[in-house]
């Protein structure tokens, strides 16, 4: 490993010391053992460490493991199959506080340091599961330094992800208290605790290094009593971690390239930087409160001495059993990436958790083609005639297409070589002579099994091309192609002489062709219904339900598939008529013996396809315009989903079904509903469908299912083997996919050669996902996730939450309701229990017990609300705290209350701004821009659209992909109005116009889309901006599909750009055109700074500019 270099700490030691706790047996124990460990067991990937005397804590493998300063074995001190994180000793050292998941969901808890049994101190529901990058709740920073209550950062009273607060647990149980900053990260008391040195903002666990933007952390001290709020740091890059130790705080900063350790002097405010590594970060510091600091670095644990102004390392072996890295047989069954059917539908095929399987419709045993863990197999093809399977696999390293027998004998047989790029479906031609496949390029071409020469059919110019299918007998390719309206157009390939030919219009969008079986049509799907559906709020129209299903006629001679319809008389005659008749059925036999299938050719020669006119001869299905995908081509019709329309917010009205058109009876049936995708045999003769969580396989013509078992689909997995293969896929896709080739001027392979050799610490999936993290993070970019992955967590408990906020009358030990929530109980989202009709509860009464069980001060009355979600909870109340003259309420719980709290906050600062300006001005604030955003918008825009003025809020903003959608909204101009005899007040053309003045107040958390938001804003020359700078992340992502055990990796994908084409936001964030700042001091007091300052602006706007809609005019006279 490279070396961390240190710099001595200028001046003198102005430390205070703390007492040091005697030597427990387990320190002794580890002292013992550091002399006999050798160098070369070291372990890496020791997280989130902490240090007090002779003993260092930290996590290993989820765990919790004592170990001596010295090195050596360490000893465990908790073993689950949660997470246990960031433990903190005590400051006389008898105790650990730490973050863990034993009932669940993430709590705080205490332990012994010599072990025991932990202790839980907190008990309001904590938010997640959370992807890695927004960290954990209730993360535990450290002690009061009386060592009476444990600091941790909480979600509980925040909206959003980025909004959280410190809080105070006592060691001795009760309800945690919040310190007064209104939003805090990180944060450390002083020595005597009357002040807190703490980041407002939290981003610790971004992959994001090198940040620049608005939410990089900076330091503030904070006196508890006077709320005066003191700035330790003002450089544009991070500064975090911070801990106050002696006169002086300590934190890293990665404002010279890599996160190191620096000191703020307090007397001279001069900092200084202490460790000086060049390579890797110096990572999640714990100090001892008396002049030494632990932290990881490369992995391993370092100790700085602030006197010396050195660091040395700790060589800690752990001997862990290894329990998540231990092979073992496991289901696949719910890690299901593709499936098809035999040719005859004997069985089915799925690709599941890397492997191949085949499995039995009915009897016999389910196979496992491919077993490997250290390989990604996916898109399994069985051949025509049955013997084998094509599929990809990146056993190599790379994607390459392989074929193996479809019983499992024999090794596998590799088609391709020298692959540089993600491959997809390998579709075999009907005579098993050659196999079509794409890239991530958009490159499609075709290999001959045989020869394993390659042919390049097309390249699409935006991205992958997926849809590409097979004539029948194998002569041509049918597929779609964008255009540069970003509509797709069908394009047939010639196997015979490579010619390609459009066969559709340019000016719309057809996709998804599917040849007829007999070769005389070749389908596809069209957005050709032009009668959109109307909007209730605006004069407006939206597109759905547009999709038909359309039919070329390959040839001139080709008959009309669905001809003028006629009810004839059937005759029945002598003997002479039916023996011609019989002639003529012979004959006709005799015909088809010819080879007479509208092509002219016998069953092997390729169909023709006369192009002349080929756009001109088509025919629309009678199947009516609807939501339609996953079209293909049956005897006598075709197979396709019909789904629901899209909605944002609830579910589709419609659930996906699979249905069939045949042209004999002109008539729609479905075969199965609520699917999740489909799969034909290739005798046209059964379909396997994906229905509920399970697969059934139907007859093609409808009736009863047969549910294939999938119990039989199980992979010997090897951990080690799964993790190498899933951090060398993760670098490939970012490689792959990257949004620009450059991959910003970093050498991604040295990268990957730096970070690959961590590999062999992983102990644990979430210390993959950190690991890979960190590659990632290399790329200096935004959205670079990794999340998920397959490891043991406890259920989640679900607690009974009344809707109010619960408060210690100390005098009394009992607790009083504080504050109900109002809601909308209209409206699901925001149903306040408390408030409903019938429940008898108020502010300031005394909650003395719940479901019967007293209530004491003593106590966490959220540890009482556990586990009952599900059912009415009985309160005893009484407005004095005693239990003579109670009443008992009931009522019907709610599972989260950032709801609630949210309306709250937004209800708030409405009727601000309607007191400040008379009503005159509103307010709309916009969760975000996905779903809640988008409902947000509808739901409050259009009742304040003839205000004078409005304040858009996207403060805490999360992102999406709905900006455009608003700021089209919020752009439209009023070019006109109307009156009616009978209207009092005008309307406008166009309807719906907002004609007042537009202020946008955005935050450090305005972020992705959220960033996007104001930019446009102000771009589209809406209203000046007011607050603070953006996040600063808009490099759009999107899905490739899951890794292997079934985690995910989002890549950054889609740059955004100015009008003028120059990369714009990105790293940087939206500059406010009047920044301000919302200090501590004035949220506490109830202020609101932003919002003051954006109502003066609009007010301002409104006094120099008025706008106005003009008053009813004279009524004309037309006499002459």
């Amino acid at each position: 490993m490279r070396g961390v270099r240190v710099r001595p700490r200028p001046g003198g030691n102005m430390l205070r010391r703390l007492p040091i706790s005697m030597v427990t047996w387990l320190g002794a124990v580890c002292m013992t053992a550091a002399a006999a460990a050798p160098a070369s067991a070291q372990t890496k990937l020791l997280r989130f460490p902490d240090i007090h005397g002779d003993q260092v804590v930290f996590s290993y493998a989820g765990d919790l493991w004592l170990a001596s300063t010295e090195g050596g074995l360490a000893a465990r001190l908790t073993a689950h199959p949660g997470l246990e994180l960031f433990p903190r000793f005590s400051p006389d050292g008898s105790r650990i506080a730490f973050t863990g998941q034993y009932d669940g969901d993430e709590q705080v808890y205490v332990i012994p340091a010599s072990g025991g049994v932990p202790r839980q101190l907190t008990y309001y529901p904590a938010r997640g599961p959370l992807a890695p990058r927004w960290g954990y709740d209730n993360q535990v920073y450290d002690w009061s330094p009386d060592g009476r209550a444990v600091l941790f950062r909480s979600l509980r009273y925040s909206t959003d992800l980025s909004d959280s607060r410190l809080f105070l647990a006592s060691a001795d149980g009760g309800l945690p208290v919040p310190l007064p900053m209104p939003e805090s990260g990180a944060g450390d008391l002083s020595p005597d605790g009357t002040r807190v040195v703490y980041s407002p903002l939290f981003r610790d666990f971004r992959t994001w290094k090198r940040y620049e933007g608005g939410w990089a952390q900076e330091l503030y001290i904070f006196d508890r009593e006077t709320h005066v709020v003191e700035r330790v740091t003002t450089h544009r890059r991070a500064d975090r971690d911070p801990m106050w130790i002696g006169n002086a705080i300590y934190f890293t900063s990665d404002r010279d390239g890599t996160l190191n350790l620096y000191s703020y002097e307090l007397a001279s405010r001069e900092t200084t930087q202490l460790t000086d590594s060049d390579t890797w970060d110096v990572r999640w510091p714990g100090d001892d409160g008396a002049g030494r600091i632990v932290y990881e670095l490369n992995g391993e644990l370092q100790i700085y001495a602030i006197d010396e102004g050195t660091s040395r390392p700790i060589s800690i072996t752990v001997p862990d059993d290894g329990l998540a890295m231990r092979p073992s047989r496991v289901a696949a069954a719910d890690l299901i990436e593709d499936a098809e059917l035999s040719p005859k539908g004997e069985r089915a095929l799925f690709v599941a958790r890397g492997d191949v399987f085949t499995a039995p419709i009915e009897n016999g045993p389910t196979r496992n083609l491919t077993r490997s863990s250290s390989a990604h197999d996916r898109w399994a093809r069985w051949s025509p005639d049955g013997g084998r399977i094509a599929y990809v696999s990146d056993a190599t390293g790379e994607d390459e297409i392989y074929l193996i027998a479809q019983n499992g004998s024999g090794d596998p047989e590799q088609l391709t070589t020298g692959g540089q790029a993600m491959l997809y479906a390998p579709e075999w031609s009907p005579t098993g002579k050659h196999l079509a496949y794409s890239d991530k390029d958009g490159r499609l071409r075709v290999i001959d099994v045989e020869t394993k020469e390659i042919v390049e059919v097309a390249d699409e110019a935006r991205g992958p091309l997926r849809d590409y299918v097979w004539s029948p007998r194998g002569g041509h390719l049918a597929f779609s192609m964008t255009d540069p309206t970003e509509f797709r157009s069908i394009w047939v390939w010639s196997l015979a002489d490579g010619a390609l030919q459009r066969v559709t219009d340019e000016l719309f969008h057809e996709w998804n062709p599917a040849w007829d079986p007999d070769g005389d049509y070749l389908y596809y799907l069209s957005d050709r219904q032009f009668a959109p559906q109307l909007g209730s709020f605006e004069w407006n129209y939206l597109v759905d339900r547009e999709t038909g299903i359309y039919a070329l006629a390959l040839r001139k001679d080709v008959e009309h598939p669905l001809p003028p319809q006629s009810d004839e008389v059937e005759v029945t005659g002598d003997d002479e008529a039916d023996e011609d008749a019989a002639d003529d059925t012979a004959s006709d036999a005799a015909g088809d013996d010819d080879g007479d299938d509208g092509d002219g050719g016998d069953d092997e020669a390729p169909i023709t396809i006369e192009f002349d006119g080929l756009s001109r001869r088509v025919v629309r299905l009678p199947v009516t315009f609807d939501n339609y995908v996953g079209l293909s081509g049956a005897d006598d019709g075709v197979f396709f989903i019909r789904a629901g329309a899209q909605y944002y917010g609830r579910g589709a009205d419609v659930q996906p079904a699979l249905q069939r058109f045949t042209f004999a009876d002109r008539e729609t049936a479905t075969i199965a509903g609520g699917i999740g995708g489909y799969a034909v045999s290739r005798d046209g003769e059964k379909v396997l469908v994906r229905e509920g969580g399970g697969w059934n396989v139907y007859p093609a013509g409808g009736g009863d299912a047969t549910t294939v078992s999938t119990r039989g689909l199980m992979v010997d997995r090897v951990p080690a083997d799964e993790w190498a293969q899933i951090f060398d896929e993760v670098w490939r896709r970012f490689r792959d996919f990257f949004y620009v080739e450059n991959m910003h001027g970093y050498d991604w392979k040295a990268l990957r050669d730096r970070y690959r050799p961590l590999l062999a610490h992983v102990a644990h999936r979430s210390d993959l996902n950190y690991v890979i993290g960190e590659m990632v993070a290399e790329l200096n970019v935004s959205h670079a996730y990794i999340a998920g992955g397959d490891w043991e967590t406890p259920d989640r408990p679900q607690v009974a939450l009344p809707g109010a906020v619960f408060e210690l009358d100390a005098a009394a030990g009992r607790y009083r309701i504080a504050e109900i929530f109002t809601g909308h109980n209209e409206e699901p989202r925001y149903r306040a229990p408390l408030t409903e009709i019938g429940v008898d509860a108020g502010l300031g009464d005394y909650v003395l017990a719940i479901d019967g069980e007293e209530l004491l001060g003593s106590d966490n009355p959220y540890r009482v609300l556990l586990h009952r979600a599900d059912r009415p909870v009985r309160l005893t109340l009484n407005d004095e705290p005693t239990f003579d003259g109670s009443r008992e309420v009931t009522f019907t719980p709610v599972t989260e209350e950032r709801s609630l709290r949210y309306l709250t906050e937004v209800e708030a600062n409405r009727r601000k701004v309607s007191e400040m300006t008379d009503g005159r001005v509103g307010y709309l604030h916009i969760p975000d821009m996905g779903a809640q955003g988008i409902q947000e918008f509808v739901k409050w825009f259009y009742g304040q659209v003839r205000k004078e003025g409005l304040v858009i809020d996207v403060r805490g903003n999360g992102g999406g992909n709905v900006s455009q959608m608003l700021i089209e909204r919020l752009g439209r101009r009023v070019l006109g109005t109307s009156f009616a005899r009978t209207y009092d007040t005008p309307g406008t053309y166009p309807a719906v116009a907002f004609h007042g003045h537009l202020v946008c107040i955005l935050d450090e958390d305005s972020a992705s889309d959220g960033d996007i938001f104001p930019y446009r804003f102000r771009e589209a020359g809406l209203g000046p901006l007011i607050g603070k700078r953006s996040w600063g992340g808009v490099i759009g992502i999107t899905s490739h599909g899951p890794l292997l055990d079934g985690g995910s990796v989002n890549v950054p994908q889609f740059g955004t750009n100015g009008a003028d084409g120059s990369w714009v936001v990105e790293n940087v964030g939206v500059e406010p055109d009047i920044e301000v700042e919302n200090d501590p001091r004035s949220v506490i007091a109830g202020r609101d700074p932003q919002l003051e300052r954006a109502v003066e602006e609009v007010l301002r706007m409104m006094r120099e500019d008025p706008k106005a809609l003009p008053e009813r005019p004279a009524p004309p006279v037309k006499t002459p």
